[in-house]
């Protein structure tokens, strides 16, 4: 077999790769697009659920889902267990750990079983690990994980909670971003400004059972969003990721072929000092 032929073996091979990368790419493209368009979902929510809940004053109640002084903290670090997303992960639990700076006595929770691997790994100690998501579906692990929230802080075990996970700004950018999930302070602050409109409302309920309920509701909810938005960041890191390597292999088919061509011709320069030499022999 010539160099030529052995070249072309591996031309094709690299061929078959670009072709595979590319559908994988145009998958997980599809895939960020079709996640981008059911997001609007959420932010249907979150107006429905303010404009309900703004007929009610609750900015005077005291509950400690909403306020609290427990200085006992948890950082809750979300990961993705997808493949061809780079270092997604690996941002994520650098940005945990820049929390963790901050307040040296926090604990870790983690959802996912590469981000457990990776603080563990680094000598931390996880309170609590989520490792079946992919398993149990991203709503079941949300309840669960926002029943956990909920029992330790109204047991006064936990105070307050920060969330760690990797956010999609935009269809190339994906980043580390860490907020403040509780006390959900945050949550109440323009019902305050709209309830002045409602002082007529009967309240059948009292108002803090109200303020509990709405606050794990929204727990609920908010947990479940940054699933949705974990997993988008990690189609689109998926997509540049992909993307990159097809560039990258488009080079390197270019260049197989190259070798090719050029052994190619070797192939026919040899052949041909191969004819001649042996006409020479025979004239001799």
């Amino acid at each position: 077999m010539g160099k030529a032929s052995k070249v072309k073996v591996e031309v094709g091979e690299v061929r078959e790769l670009v072709d595979l990368i590319g559908v994988l790419k145009d998958v997980a493209d599809m895939k960020y697009h079709a996640m981008s368009a059911q997001r609007v979902k959420f932010n249907r929510f979150n107006e429905s659920f303010t404009e309900f809940f703004s007929l009610v004053g609750f900015s005077q109640v005291k509950h400690p889902l909403v306020s609290n002084s427990n200085p006992n903290s948890v950082i809750l670090v979300i990961t993705t267990e997808r493949g061809f997303i780079g270092d997604l992960n690996s941002r994520v639990i650098a940005r945990a750990l820049e929390e963790k700076e901050k307040n040296p006595q926090a604990q870790f929770v983690v959802v996912g079983k590469k981000g457990v691997m990776k603080l563990e790994g680094m000598g931390h100690k996880i309170l609590k690990g989520y490792e079946d998501v992919e398993d149990r579906g991203f709503y079941e692990v949300a309840v669960d994980i926002k029943t956990y929230l909920v029992k330790e802080v109204m047991e006064n075990r936990m105070g307050k909670v920060t969330l760690v996970y990797p956010w999609p700004k935009d269809y190339t950018t994906t980043k580390p971003r860490a907020v403040k999930l509780l006390p959900c302070e945050d949550l109440l602050p323009k019902q305050a400004q709209t309830v002045e409109k409602f002082r007529q409302v009967i309240e059948e309920s009292d108002p803090l059972d109200m303020t509990g309920y709405l606050a794990d509701l929204w727990l609920s909810s908010k947990i479940y969003e940054i699933f949705f938005d974990t997993n988008l960041a990690a189609a689109s890191a998926q997509t540049q990721q992909l993307d990159s390597s097809l560039g990258k292999m488009r080079k390197e088919r270019d260049a197989v072929k190259l070798r090719y061509r050029k052994a190619k011709r070797g192939d026919i320069d040899k052949s041909l000092r191969e004819v001649f030499s042996a006409r020479m022999m025979v004239a001799k």
